[in-house]
């Protein structure tokens, strides 16, 4: 019986290679406006809250009314750390 031809197969080539793509994760434009307004707003209520001898911003927070003050500008330093 006649042996059957060895049929050659085709050498394996991978697949091409992605290209690496620079990343732009997201645009930052919104970080100073948004820190300086809560720095802002956080001086204002403090000051208001001095000025007006405590009756406003908020007159049944008392005293914490510069808490409140003080967690704007907090916030402000919480997003600064976005600033790139």
């Amino acid at each position: 019986m006649p042996k059957s031809r060895i049929r050659k197969k085709a050498d394996f080539t991978p697949p091409p290679a992605k290209q690496a793509q620079a990343i732009r994760l997201t645009n930052r434009a919104w970080v100073a406006p948004v820190m300086l307004a809560l720095f802002l707003i956080g001086l204002a209520w403090i000051v208001v809250f001095y000025v007006t001898d405590g009756s406003l911003p908020v007159d049944s927070l008392d005293n914490w009314n510069i808490v409140v003050g003080f967690g704007f500008i907090a916030a402000g330093f919480g997003v600064s750390t976005q600033w790139k």
